[in-house]
């Protein structure tokens, strides 16, 4: 049995702003966690792609502009306190209320435009957000992975600054992380990150909403992410580090979540979290077991390789059985079916994958409204 890994606080060096190199930043979290555990961590034969760094200072005219007119970035959920996270999650719930009430006078964002950047397409993503975002009275445009190649046909910097004179507020979807951090930079209006390699932090809120109607509270449960330390672990870790509750990401060795990124967290002091190698010790009383595909877009070329080693991984009826009558199953979709998750599991009356899937809508409303300070 393979034992929870027991970071040591001292052991961590605080992050920088310089760029971090998927290769750096897979080696790095390796050896922290070799000496974080005490244990051998290989390394993966694949490296991911990601980047975790802080943010640099943004040009004061943008910062100025947002403070003034009193819009806020949604970039990483640890960026808020507790009480405004519950805030937006109370008024995602009654948004949510008025829409399925058929309520169509509230246009709280009538009159106004939101620039979609997908350099990752997505459904869920593109759907929720521009259908949200009607519902609320704007209109969203869709720009596409070949209709801006951000970074590459055009510096991030000129194109936050040119659609922030277009538009009220800007949603990306990306892969490097530090494009999100730049387009916030740089852009005067709202950002919302809709995904980046390194967090999503918009699926993490819908997953709030989701346990709190489920559940009946978010504080004080116990949630069991089984499966690839990746980009949902990061924003599960970001909100135990403001609101208390027990999270587990259990995960095979070398795969486990950025080591900084968990240790801040940790740090935070606010809940009780683990990282580990043992699926089944890990579900034992859980509230929530949460799943993802074990090879993310981008990913796509290791499939093979993280299916031997993802053995022992999958949620199935064994695993939910081990976890209790009260675990509710979670996954961020899309679904590999027979892979990560079996479709008995996902089909089973104690799954929440669909209300899961519909509230990214409705959390994402509450983000927009409060980004735009309405």
């Amino acid at each position: 049995m393979a034992a929870a890994i027991s970071f040591h606080l001292s052991s961590v060096s605080s992050p920088d702003s310089a760029s971090v190199s998927s290769t750096s930043w897979r080696s790095r979290a390796t050896q922290n966690l070799r000496r974080f555990s005490g244990v051998s961590v290989p390394a993966p034969a694949i490296l991911r792609r990601v980047s975790c760094q802080a943010v640099s200072s943004a040009p004061s005219s943008s910062v100025d502009a947002k403070a003034k007119a009193g819009l806020k970035d949604f970039l990483h959920i640890s960026d808020f306190d507790k009480e405004t996270i519950l805030k937006i999650l109370d008024r995602a719930k009654e948004v949510k209320e008025l829409i399925k009430s058929g309520e169509r006078t509230y246009l709280p964002c009538k009159g106004k435009t939101m620039a979609m950047i997908f350099a990752k397409p997505s459904m869920r993503t593109r759907v929720s957000f521009e259908t949200g975002f009607y519902l609320l009275g704007g209109h969203a445009l869709y720009l596409g992975p070949d209709d801006i190649q951000m970074g590459k046909r055009e510096e991030t910097r000129d194109v936050a600054r040119v659609l922030s004179r277009y538009n009220d507020i800007i949603m990306a979807r990306v892969f490097a992380h530090q494009d999100i951090l730049d387009l916030a930079k740089y852009a005067t209006v709202p950002v919302i990150n809709g995904l980046t390699d390194y967090n999503h932090p918009c699926q993490i809120m819908a997953d709030a909403l989701t346990m709190i109607e489920h559940i009946g509270r978010l504080e004080g449960t116990k949630v069991v992410y089984v499966g690839d330390g990746n980009n949902i672990v990061h924003s599960w870790l970001m909100l135990a580090s403001v609101i208390p509750f027990h999270f587990v990401c259990a995960c095979p060795r070398g795969f486990e979540p950025d080591a900084r990124t968990a240790k801040r967290a940790i740090r935070a002091g606010v809940s009780k979290i683990e990282i580990t190698n043992d699926p089944k010790e890990a579900v034992k009383g859980a509230d929530v077991v949460y799943t993802d595909v074990w090879a993310s877009m981008g990913q796509k070329e290791e499939a093979e390789y993280r299916r031997k080693v993802f053995q022992g991984f999958q949620v199935d009826e064994e695993l939910m059985e081990l976890a209790g009558p009260k675990a509710y199953l979670m996954h961020c979709l899309p679904a590999e079916r027979g892979v990560e998750v079996t479709d008995g599991v996902i089909e089973a009356p104690n799954s929440i994958v669909f209300p899961q899937a519909e509230n990214r809508m409705h959390a994402q409303n509450a983000i927009m409204l409060h980004a735009l300070g309405l």
